[in-house]
């Protein structure tokens, strides 16, 4: 039976969460405010309007719309560096990326400012290539063999680009 990986095995593993100092709120209110709807009509038994929603449809949304906002708080941005490549993953959701260390021509510490350069947080593409960022200001430019740019943010930026620095495939 194999052993499975911990994360202290690999040689570079990072994971972020978002910063929801901005977004949080937003994304809380309309669960929030479903709820108390679910308050007043069902367990209050006062309908908000003529023609209210019925008490199965307000408890379905609101569960649902609470599941999506779990769903929204708890991804993390994976950093992972293992088997030859590099693994980006938005984890809570399908998206990964896998960059193989032989496309990788080079590796440098940058500075960014995520909304002026990309529009915000997550998987985005900006005038400096996709970028895949979950809170902060530094990262790593990440140059293919293809010409694409790809931004990976960091916490520990220097550690990262070193490791991808001697391990791409422009030596």
């Amino acid at each position: 039976m194999e052993a499975v990986r911990q994360p202290s095995d690999l040689p570079f593993f990072e994971k972020q969460r978002f910063s929801l100092k901005r977004i949080g709120p937003a994304l809380a209110t309309p669960p929030c405010i479903l709820l108390g709807l679910l308050v007043w009509q069902v367990v209050l038994g006062h309908p908000r309007w003529k023609h209210s929603l019925s008490n199965g449809d307000v408890i379905g949304w609101t569960i649902f719309l609470w599941a999506i906002f779990l769903r929204l708080i708890t991804a993390r941005l994976v950093t992972e560096a293992r088997d030859g490549q590099l693994v980006i993953s938005l984890r809570g959701f399908w998206r990964s990326r896998r960059i193989p260390f032989s496309e990788i021509r080079s590796a440098e510490k940058i500075s960014y400012d995520p909304v002026r350069d990309y529009g915000g947080y997550g998987i985005r593409t900006g005038r400096f290539g996709k970028a895949y960022i979950a809170a902060g200001t530094r990262g790593v430019r990440i140059k293919l063999a293809n010409g694409a740019i790809v931004v990976v943010g960091s916490q520990r930026p220097e550690e990262l680009a070193g490791l991808l620095s001697s391990h791409s495939g422009a030596r």
